[in-house]
Parts: structure tokens; sequence; C-alpha cells
């Protein structure tokens, strides 16, 4: 049985973690949306000097990595992981059966879950899309 939230995040609280993956995604994303720390915070629905906090090396609270992945539109299990906070399995998206898919959809969806690094994993991910999309214009 998995162990209550509770108890997991207090456990996550006393555990090292490098928060530089959870930096450099969150620096990438607002690249990609050109938005400025306040603008970024704000419109996530932090305060204003949210986002600096964390750029300097404050770890957000689990509602706001839960809050900036709703802005972003990401899976907010990837900021919770790369703030060295548990996953909530409210998040877990398990929706097709692997039975449903092709053999080769599996085997991609299965190589991009061994890759560690969420921020790289995303990247991956992003890059086949790309090349399907591509492939269907």
């Amino acid at each position: 049985m998995d162990k209550p939230i509770a108890q997991a995040q207090r456990e996550a609280k006393n555990k090292p973690f490098d928060l530089g993956p959870f930096i450099a995604r969150l620096n990438e994303l607002m690249e990609k949306h050109n938005e400025s720390y306040r603008e970024a915070g704000m419109s996530a629905g932090l305060d204003h000097q949210a986002i600096r906090r964390i750029l300097s090396g404050q770890r957000p609270a689990m509602v706001n990595c839960i809050l900036l992945a709703d802005h972003y539109g990401v899976n907010p299990n990837e900021f919770l992981e790369l703030a060295g906070w548990p996953t909530l399995k409210v998040f877990d998206v398990r929706g097709l059966e692997t039975d449903r898919l092709p053999p080769e959809a599996v085997d991609v969806a299965l190589a991009l879950s061994r890759v560690p690094d969420p921020g790289v994993r995303k990247q991956l991910a992003t890059a086949v899309i790309t090349l399907l999309q591509k492939h269907f214009e």
C-alpha cells in the first residue's frame, strides 16, 4: 500500500533534491510563452514574487507546482517530481490500455517512460510528436 500523502510530503521535505531541473523546465516554459517572472507567477495564480523565489533556489510548495503546471498545460506530476515532492495518483494518466495500441506505439511509450529526467522525457516526447505532425502534413 502506498504511503499517505502527508507522510510522503513530510519525508520529501527532509530529502535533498536538485532544483536545477525544475528551474530549467520553468525557464523553458516561460520562454516558450514569452512571459516575465512576474507575468508567469500572476498568470498561474501565484504572488508576483513567487517565480523569483523559485529561481533563487527556494523549493516551490506542492500547490504552487500544481498551479504552474495548470497554467502551462503540463501534467502536475512533472513539476511535483522536479521539485522533489511525491507525485499524486489523481494526476496519473493511464487512460489507454496497451493491448489496444499497436506494438510500435507501446515500444515508444515504454522507451520514453525509462527516461528518468522528466524534462528530457518531455523534450523527447515533443520531438516524436513533432515528427508525427510533419508526417501527417
